[in-house]
């Protein structure tokens, strides 16, 4: 593996899994008065656009960290409208 593709793999990793807190206790306490819509609402559209543009150039790490990160900003897009 070369450094560009070494090093763009930790940063996927570590943006995809930075979500996994945030969702856990989302999904343990229903509390979400203090997570932006806006933000969240421009993180889920920005992380599909990633999705699409990993799609389209064919690169499987972009393509499955976005796909994880979609899912876990989707739950908590989803926790802010049933409970916010």
């Amino acid at each position: 593996m070369n450094i560009p593709s070494l090093i763009g793999s930790v940063a996927a990793f570590c943006t995809t899994v930075a979500f996994l807190p945030q969702v856990v206790k989302t999904a343990r306490t229903r509390h979400t008065r203090d997570i932006s819509l806006l933000y969240t609402s421009i993180t889920l559209f920005g992380v599909f656009c990633w999705l699409v543009y990993g799609w389209l150039i064919r690169d499987f790490p972009l393509i499955a960290a976005n796909a994880v990160t979609l899912v876990m900003v989707g739950v908590i897009f989803s926790y802010k409208l049933k409970f916010g």
